[in-house]
């Protein structure tokens, strides 16, 4: 934990008293956004001695850092863009996150490169990667991975045996790193609270408040009462990715920073599926398509498609799916079947609009613009450089507030859960045996709380039937889903099932079998009565159902349609005389 606090919780308590506080004072900066790097804004802010508060419409990473690789690279294709200036800043993050922030969320992970000629590619491609090893090392800081290794075909065959022999000629083993995006967003949050940040789910900015052409604070609907509140700042941030340019619309026209949405899907198959000791990356006509280890589980992607329709709720198509399925069985011996798919995901990249139609083409660096007093947006970028993109934003902020404001110190600041997590690791054996739970258990909860694990155990002491498994998704303890409520500002059972843990794309259910369950536990801390969680019930399965139907559509339109038809997890309260945008 953070230099001997308690990690801050964020339950149903913590936030009526945050948006309370931000009500009555006039903050520093106030956020727009609880993504990855509206979180990352929020951290670096309060970490510099700022008053900060964080206002997010739904729950925290319900859009695109929710619904990425998962992984944490360098991005080795930039390196054949010539863009070495920002794969090196990547790679430096990585290993910043794998060795001293996050150790606890983010870890190793190999790829194997199957090669398809012979010759000349295997000199190309080894040179790309040797340069990528050694951008990782360029910062003057250990790598956090191991370095690459050229294999013959038979080599790679004995690490990946599903790879078809006739598929390619000889690969190169690489790693890279990857994380639970919605967790590690969640924990960053936690930490900024922490510090002393007050953060909030469903609150929604619908509208911002002027004098004369100065921004000076936002409108807020606190979507679960449908109360309209007042946060006063002296500056306000914009960090809500794809919806950059709606709430650039709110102050008054389009702005200095345009983006556009590119729609990328991935699939979740069982670990049996394919038999491999590694990930895999594969060249596509486009892109490039990986197949990532997931705990029990492979996450294939991703696609990179123009996406003009609901931002809210991107839905995949079976265009879609066929696509990463027919590039998949490329290479298979067994090729995956639309049966073998446990789980489906879409998700929205924020690009920056540029020359180009393609939107693989448009680019993955950020830019930070200051459109009118008081106002800073931030936007474009990529995941593991969201602490760069969030420190550039805060130093716009604090040009703005026209007073001396310490440099960012978040390079050197652990999240919650960090600190003692190795120590704690080598120790699992003990604390199984302390806690009566099976080691395997025991490292579960490690790789997701970190030195956090002590709240969680505290909750199976006071209740032991919290140690048990949830029927229908035994990856997960009873008391992961009571935790995710009390402590990690989980607010419906889809922040759950979909976020806190990832059971809606690991279960062929797709989290229908545990609903009613989970729904039940979260109930005692959230305090619903029993139309409650009938309600929350009854919204996720409408929401899978139209999740499975729009995954059955030949059309991004059609798929859209059908994923529009499901409801809200719960009806959001609009005043008859207000109309609010419907998504921030």
């Amino acid at each position: 934990m953070t230099s001997g606090r308690s990690a801050a919780r964020l339950g149903p308590a913590e936030r009526a008293e945050a948006l309370e506080l931000m009500t009555t004072q006039e903050l520093d900066v106030v956020v727009v956004g609880g993504g990855v790097v509206g979180a990352g804004v929020a951290l670096d802010a309060v970490t510099r001695g700022l008053d900060v508060g964080l206002v997010e419409a739904r729950d925290f990473a319900s859009g695109t850092s929710s619904r990425s690789s998962k992984l944490i690279h360098g991005g080795l294709r930039y390196l054949e863009q010539l863009n070495f200036e920002l794969v090196r800043e990547a790679l430096r993050e990585r290993a910043l996150l794998l060795q001293r922030i996050a150790p606890h969320l983010v870890r190793p992970v190999p790829f194997l490169f199957p090669m398809t000629h012979y010759g000349w590619e295997r000199p190309y491609v080894g040179a790309g990667v040797a340069l990528y090893d050694t951008l990782g090392l360029a910062a003057g800081q250990a790598r956090g991975v191991p370095g690459h290794r050229h294999l013959s075909r038979s080599r790679a065959l004995r690490l990946a045996p599903a790879l078809k022999k006739s598929a390619f000629t000889g690969a190169i083993q690489y790693w890279d790193a990857q994380v639970d995006d919605a967790r590690y967003v969640m924990t960053m949050l936690r930490t900024a609270a922490t510090y002393g940040a007050h953060v909030s789910p469903r609150a929604q900015v619908v509208g911002f408040l002027r004098e004369g052409e100065r921004v000076t604070g936002v409108r807020v609907r606190d979507l679960e009462s449908g109360a309209e509140l007042e946060v006063r700042a002296q500056q306000v941030v914009n960090a809500t990715g794809v919806w950059t340019d709606d709430i650039q619309e709110l102050v008054g026209g389009r702005g200095q920073i345009h983006v556009r949405a590119s729609k990328g899907i991935h699939l979740v198959v069982p670990r049996d599926r394919i038999h491999s000791r590694t990930g895999i990356i594969l060249r596509t006509e486009k892109s490039v398509l990986f197949v990532i280890p997931w705990g029990r589980h492979w996450i294939i992607g991703t696609t990179d498609t123009e996406w003009t329709l609901d931002k809210g709720h991107p839905a995949a198509s079976r265009v879609d799916i066929d696509y990463l399925l027919d590039h998949v069985n490329a290479v298979l011996s067994v090729p995956l079947t639309r049966d073998d798919v446990e789980g489906v995901y879409a998700g929205l990249r924020p690009l920056l609009s540029g020359e180009s139609d393609e939107t693989s083409k448009l680019s993955r660096e950020h830019v930070v613009a200051h459109p009118v007093p008081g106002l800073v947006m931030i936007a474009g970028g990529k995941y593991t450089t969201y602490r760069v993109m969030a420190e550039d934003a805060v130093n716009a902020v604090a040009h703005g507030l026209d007073q001396r404001v310490p440099r960012s110190c978040t390079d050197r600041v652990p999240l919650v859960g960090a600190e003692g997590y190795q120590a704690l690791w080598n120790s699992r054996h003990r604390i199984a045996q302390s806690s009566g739970l099976h080691v395997a258990r025991i490292e579960h909860l490690l790789q997701r709380y970190g030195s956090l694990i002590d709240e969680v155990l505290e909750l199976i002491e006071d209740d032991p039937s919290l140690a048990r498994p949830l029927s229908g998704a035994d990856d997960y303890l009873r008391a992961e889903i009571v935790y995710a409520a009390t402590h990690e500002g989980a607010r419906h059972l889809n922040d759950v099932l979909t976020r806190r843990t990832r059971i809606s794309i690991e279960t062929f259910h797709r989290g229908l079998a545990v609903a009613q369950e989970a729904a039940e536990l979260m109930g005692g801390p959230l305090d619903w009565d029993g139309e409650q969680v009938k309600r929350e019930v009854e919204y996720y399965t409408k929401r899978v159902e139209a999740e499975r139907r729009s995954q059955e559509q030949d059309s991004d339109q059609g798929a859209d349609a059908i994923r529009l038809g499901a409801p809200e997890i719960v009806p959001v309260v609009v005043p008859e005389d207000a109309v609010a945008p419907e998504h921030t």
